[in-house]
């Protein structure tokens, strides 16, 4: 009498409850939605941020374990999600952005009349998304978990109902997007086609020994065609073109998700299929990549160099395209990977700089998004003499700058660059190393320079022009050209709070990132 395997299996809720506790919530929130009187929307916002607090917490039963679930009857080491040291980290750091960004949020809301229900429900539901892309395993869960993330993103982003700068960077974001996920789709079958498996893993052992040359050409369109779908979605150069025109039109506190949880999204999205599905292609991608990273560092820095201090919306497009040199640093150590014998000690460099990254870039959107409350054409000349009406504001900023920059006192920046560096001249990359540090001296000017602005005198008139950005919509505050005498609001003081504690505790102990870069996550 023959046996069949059974298909049902126990499901792992432990490992399964960062993006799951968000997904619950979001849910929650879409209901309550429905029968809070409009008086009462604001507790939307604190029941979300709650949320995001708790599936950040669910995160400390998982320490020091490796769980998995979703596996294969016949193989139980082939699984679809798994909860290893990578997926804990790419998790907090994805979480505790998204919790950042809804401190932001709060009053932002109110400040532009954003609808609080779909806002939460769609912020919630990225962070879902978001938060299950690093643990997925095999590459229809990647692709599914990406486009989660993604899809309520381009919502977000032209939330802002009649703004012509919020509708057109919504609608760049999403055409893109949507091409690039459709080159992604493309090569993802390509490979499953070669393979006969989605599975990183099989597909990783699968591409050693392709049995038909045509087979072997159709894996290799497959594994070009997936990285530039990946590639999109980090905004590295060629494919980095939406970014400052979404982070304009965008509302800030999305503009920061974007670069920092939107980053992390595309970096570790890219490290798995690279490190676990591709490493028999490791002599494509890792010149690819490091072409790609010397590449996305000039094109960001140099754009940011060029930025006009009085241009409109000058401050927000400086640390758009910051953001898009940054993402050439944290391309080098994936690049890195392809030319050493042990790729998942090279990856750890990227997570470290990601949380460096993440902690100090979300803290310079959030004094922008304080300083936006008066000053919405946000120009970084409209920082001109901040030091001396909110010191410790102007203080933090300037450190999150110089974090950066990596300059003292943001000591974090500094070894985070070196570290970086090393692993580069440790791979043999000793052309990249170099021009990374050319990068490094540009970014220093512009840098400095914002730096510089903080403290010196207020100019007469420095917020004259503001209320053209935003009308009737701005404060009294804005539309007469007067900085604002009020207090800061506690949840973007908060926010502000804990990206500068968060950044002094690195600063103090960088060893607790740096080791990250020291062992092996994967």
């Amino acid at each position: 009498m023959s046996t069949v395997t059974s298909l049902v299996q126990s499901v792992d809720w432990l490992a399964l409850a960062p993006p799951t506790v968000a997904a619950a919530v979001a849910l929650v929130v879409l209901v309550a939605d429905l029968f809070l009187p409009a008086a009462r929307k604001p507790l939307l916002g604190w029941i979300a941020t709650a949320g995001l607090a708790l599936a950040a917490l669910s995160l400390l039963p998982l320490l020091g374990e490796d769980r998995r679930t979703f596996c294969l009857p016949a193989h139980p080491d082939v699984c679809s999600y798994v909860a290893d040291p990578f997926t804990l980290v790419i998790q907090f750091l994805v979480l505790g952005g998204a919790l950042l960004t809804a401190l932001l949020s709060i009053d932002t809301l109110k400040d532009h009349d954003l609808p609080s229900g779909e806002y939460w429900f769609l912020l919630l539901s990225s962070a879902s998304g978001a938060a299950l892309l690093p643990a997925s395993r095999d590459l229809a869960t990647l692709v599914i978990a990406l486009e989660v993330a993604s899809l309520p993103a381009f919502a977000l982003v032209g939330l802002r109902r009649g703004d012509r700068l919020s509708s057109e960077a919504a609608l760049k974001f999403f055409l893109s997007s949507v091409a690039a996920t459709a080159v992604m789709l493309l090569g993802v079958s390509f490979l499953y086609a070669a393979t006969g498996s989605l599975h990183l893993s099989q597909v990783a052992h699968a591409l050693t020994a392709l049995p038909d040359p045509r087979l072997a050409t159709l894996a290799s369109a497959g594994v070009a065609l997936t990285l530039v779908g990946f590639a999109f979605k980090t905004a590295a150069a060629p494919f980095h073109f939406w970014v400052p025109d979404t982070y304009v039109g965008a509302p800030l506190p999305i503009a920061g998700y974007l670069s920092v949880v939107g980053k992390a999204v595309g970096f570790s999205g890219l490290i798995l299929v690279t490190v676990q599905g591709f490493p028999t292609y490791a002599n494509v991608w890792g010149p690819a990549l490091a072409v790609l990273a010397a590449l996305t560092m000039t094109v960001g820095n140099v754009a940011a160099l060029r930025q006009d201090p009085r241009r409109a919306h000058s401050a927000v497009r400086l640390l758009a395209w910051s953001s898009v040199g940054q993402a050439g640093y944290l391309l080098v150590p994936i690049a890195a990977a392809g030319y050493t014998d042990d790729p998942a000690h090279a990856i750890g460099s990227t997570v470290a700089y990601a949380l460096m990254y993440a902690a100090v870039n979300l803290g310079a959107f959030a004094v922008a998004a304080l300083v936006a409350r008066t000053r919405p054409a946000n120009r970084i000349t409209d920082y001109r003499g901040l030091y001396h009406q909110r010191p410790v504001v102007a203080l933090a900023l300037g450190f999150f700058l110089l974090c950066l920059a990596g300059l003292p006192p943001g000591i974090i920046g500094l070894f985070a660059k070196v570290t970086v560096f090393s692993v580069a001249v440790d791979a043999g990359l000793a052309w990249l190393a170099v021009i990374m540090a050319v990068n490094v001296v540009i970014a220093l000017y512009y840098y400095l320079q914002w730096t510089t602005v903080l403290f010196r005198g207020a100019e007469e008139g420095a917020g004259e022009g503001a209320e053209e950005a935003e009308g009737a919509k701005a404060p009294e505050a804005a539309r007469t050209g007067q900085p604002s005498r009020a207090g800061i609001p506690a949840p973007l003081a908060t926010a502000i709070a804990l990206a500068t504690v968060l950044g002094i505790a690195l600063s103090g102990a960088p060893q607790l990132v740096l080791r990250f870069a020291s062992g092996a996550l994967l």
